[in-house]
Parts: structure tokens; sequence; C-alpha cells
């Protein structure tokens, strides 16, 4: 019998969305997760554990007009809080919602009648899970912390300029940048200036927003606070697809040029390289003075099915089940899935040999891994070396040792959970 809760993600699949991904932060929520183990039948869902205590509502930006920070659509940016209590009073996690990208108006003006463009589409409640957890079961380092998810509403990584807007009668605000100043400046107002310890964090285009705003979130904070950011699944590769084409390069050109987003690139960069080179987080890891810890599947899935084989570059449907279900790879595709991990390492060497930064490259056919119980701390989370991400990060955050887990190549991995996108196709 087919899982109700697969039709969206089935959807979403055959449309091949490709790189805009939309819909990208909502489906997630609805993954069905395979567990790739030596019984290849036997799955779990997400679970989240959520009571009415774990959904926290949505606080709208109302002083983001007097800055003109504005969604896509010009409806005010939000967030949702929850307040730390205990030991963790003087803490923060802050989490920024990833959702893909928009590079024309065409798709910004589809982004904008969504949740990923506006606030008027948001929901006004989410549960708190994985990262989120005010379990100490689920989330053993940072359950007590003030903790905030911020809404990703511009389509370019919090990172778009107002310059950039059309003056045609387009109603399309590129407000991302303003959009993270104004949000900040509400959190420090409400306790984040006298943090002690800090992290920002992010998933997928908000693990690369992380990347982005880093040293900045360091900046406003108290010089004596322990800040520390955390990217997950947002270390998008400049690889080249199977036929040969730059297709993840030539979007993010498109992004950076369409929302004037080289503004909030490193300035250095932008003055020595093509300002969409800088938008790459093997470039932006460079220049990042705070410290770092990067969680990222080697096999992701979204890069797989956007970057390594977007849905044209695959015309006759050669890898059309390898690229929704790694299992159903054969030989030949399995090693062109191990070249993309070796690149993912190699764009990695540099950042291996810092001292400060922490990473967990685990060998699973998944995308985001930190807001989920499933895949954050539970019994059945994916480990490297037996511990889970939520240990590892805990590690590196706070010290305890080295936190540079680094898995074994594809299948390697039991514990791990992929995703598989043809089930009931």
């Amino acid at each position: 019998m087919a899982n109700p809760r697969l039709r969206t993600l089935r959807k979403w699949a055959k449309r091949d969305w490709a790189i805009a991904a939309v819909g990208f932060t909502i489906i997630i929520f609805t993954l069905i997760l395979l567990f790739d183990s030596r019984n290849p039948n036997t799955f779990s869902t997400f679970d989240f554990h959520s009571t009415d205590d774990d959904l926290v509502p949505l606080t709208l930006l109302h002083r983001a007009k007097a800055t003109g920070a504005f969604c896509l659509d010009g409806s005010l940016p939000g967030y949702h809080f929850r307040k730390g209590f205990g030991s963790g009073s003087n803490n923060w996690l802050l989490f920024i919602e990833g959702g893909g990208w928009c590079n024309s108006i065409k798709t910004c003006n589809t982004r904008k009648s969504t949740a990923l463009g506006s606030s008027n589409y948001m929901e006004r409640l989410v549960p708190f899970a994985g990262i989120f957890s005010r379990h100490p079961s689920q989330n053993p380092d940072f359950y007590n912390w003030n903790i905030v998810k911020l809404r990703y509403c511009d389509g370019a990584s919090l990172a778009g300029h107002p310059e950039s807007e059309f003056k045609n009668g387009t109603e399309l605000f590129f407000r991302g940048q303003l959009v993270w100043e104004a949000i900040m400046d509400e959190l420090l107002s409400l306790g984040l200036s006298k943090a002690k310890q800090a992290l920002l964090s992010g998933c997928s285009a908000g693990g690369l927003a992380t990347l982005i705003h880093c040293d900045d979130f360091r900046d406003r904070l108290p010089k004596d606070a322990t800040v520390k950011c955390l990217a997950d699944a947002g270390f998008f590769l400049d690889e080249s697809d199977v036929l040969g084409n730059r297709t993840m390069r030539a979007f993010y050109r498109d992004v950076i040029e369409l929302q004037g987003v080289a503004k909030s690139l490193d300035k250095n960069c932008v003055r020595s390289m093509e300002p969409f080179k800088c938008i790459f987080p093997r470039e932006i890891i460079k220049n990042v003075r705070t410290s770092l810890f990067i969680v990222n599947p080697a096999y992701d899935f979204w890069q797989i099915q956007n970057v390594l084989v977007p849905g044209a570059s695959d015309p006759h449907g050669y890898w059309r089940s390898c690229r929704l279900n790694i299992q159903k790879c054969n030989s030949t595709q399995i090693d062109t899935l191990q070249g993309f991990r070796s690149s993912l390492l190699k764009a990695l060497t540099e950042f291996q040999e810092n001292k400060e930064g922490g990473m967990f490259i685990n060998s699973c056919f998944i995308h985001c891994q930190t807001y989920m119980a499933e895949t954050w701390h539970s019994p059945n989370s994916p480990r490297i070396n037996n511990k889970t991400i939520a240990e590892t990060v805990g590690d590196w955050y706070f010290n305890r040792k080295v936190t540079k887990q680094i898995d074994c190549s594809y299948p390697c991995n039991p514990t791990c959970h992929n995703m598989d996108f043809t089930r009931g196709l």
C-alpha cells in the first residue's frame, strides 16, 4: 500500500524542478527514508516525536518596514523563536532554512507565491526536532539553548541587494542581505547581544547562507563569546555534469547577476576572479575566519540530481533510476558517483588541515541531516566511527576531541538512511 506522505515527493521527482527547487524545504519534511542495510526492504520514516509543546509560532519582523527588508513579494520576513532555559539561557543557535534559489524573473515570480518567497504562505507553527529539539535524548548539547529558525524568502541565500531590482514595474524585491541584517538586529535586541555561546547553522541554500554570513555573525556578537558556524548540505560543487556542462556554474552566475549577490561575497575573492566562482563553498571557506563545521553526504542526492545528472543531461533516461535510488545504479554509474565523492573530498583538502574546523562526511544518499531526529541523533541515526552527527558536532563545538569524520565509500556504511525516489512509481 502506498504511503500518502510520498505523494508530494513523487510529484516533485517527476517534474524534475532541478536547481530552482522551489518546494524543497516543504517537501523534505515529508520524506520517507529507506534504511540501506543488508535488507533493502527495511525502511523507516522520520519520527519527530513532536508534541504541541514542540510547535513554535512564526514571528513576523514588523520593524523590517523601516529598513525595506522584505521577502520576494514585498511581505515581511519571519522567524520562529523558542527561548532557552537553565544553563542554556545565554546560548543561541540560529538555523537558516533552505530551499534552493531563483535565477530569473520567471522562477522568482513563481517562488514569490510560495513560503520560500512570501510570509503570506509560511506555516504559522513548525515542529522543532533534531538540532532544534528541546529533548536531551534527541539533542544532547543544544537542547536548552535559545533556538531560532530563520525563514528563507529571498531566493538568493539571504544575499540579494535592492540595487538589482527592476525598475520596469516587475514586483520583485531582492532584499536578502537586508533581511539578514534586520533579523540579526531584532535578535540582538532580544538577548543575542549578551550571548556566551552561539552557533549559526543552516541547511542546503541555508547552509550556503551560513557560510556567506558566518564572519558577520561572529563580528556582531561579544568578543569573549564562543561563536562558530555549521553548514549542513551546503557544500555545493562546481563540477561538470555527465555531458560535460557546467550546469551549477551557469545557474549561480544567473543568481548573482539577477540579485546582485556579489556585494555579499568576499571582496578579495570578487576582485581576483569572476563573482560566480566566489559563491562556491570551496572559495568561501578559504576566507572565513570563524570556526566552521561541514556536514555533507558524499552522495548528496540533490547534487547528484541537479549538479551531476540534471534532467537535461540525461535525455535518454540512462540515469533515471540511479539518480532516484543509489541502489539501482550499475557499476559504471557507481564509478561516476565515486568520482563525484572524490571531487568533494578534494575540495575539502585544504579545510582538512584547518585545526579549528570540523566535518562529518558520510556515505549516504541524502541531503540535509541536522534538523531531523532520525538523522541528527537517534538510535538509528547515521554514524561514523560509532558517532552520530550530533555527537560529532558537540565534540567539535565544545573542543572535546578531534572531529573530522570522513566515511568510507558507498556502500560500506549500514547506518545510512538512503533516499528512494522510485518507491511506488
